[in-house]
């Protein structure tokens, strides 16, 4: 079987759509890709970690826009800044600017502080509280 051939007629008579998308079965079902029935088939384990390695990569790439500091820091306070960019988005952990602040100064109580002095805290409870306590070094 060529594959090429075959991936080459699918996407020409299923679309290739990036973002999803209801189909036109009656119900519609919640599709991606080039015809991916996520409604009823979801994705593998495979798959999701596939999804995760690439947003990490990205978010790597991105998190020294707003924190030039991210390269010089050790792992677990890049592993904090990512989770929380995972969480909240790069936009959302734009505003943290105050802990942003203490991050470049290697202020890392005062970045814990502000962590936990949020909203975000509030609604994430237990992770706060995790992630802050890496951040200041108390884990």
């Amino acid at each position: 079987m060529n594959r090429t051939i075959l991936k080459t007629l699918l996407v020409k008579h299923e679309g290739l759509r990036l973002k999803p998308y209801l189909d036109t079965a009656t119900p519609p079902n919640i599709t991606i890709g080039v015809g991916r029935n996520i409604s009823d088939d979801g994705i593998s384990a495979d798959e999701a970690h596939i999804l995760l390695d690439n947003d990490i990569h990205e978010c790597v790439a991105r998190l020294p826009s707003i924190c030039p500091a991210f390269g010089s820091l050790d792992d677990t306070r890049q592993h904090v800044l990512i989770d929380m960019a995972f969480n909240l988005g790069i936009d959302g952990l734009r505003h943290f600017q105050k802990m942003l602040s203490c991050v470049e100064s290697r202020d890392f109580v005062g970045a814990a502080r502000e962590m936990l002095d949020s909203t975000w805290a509030k609604e994430v409870g237990d992770r706060a509280n995790e992630l802050a306590a890496m951040m200041s070094g108390a884990n």
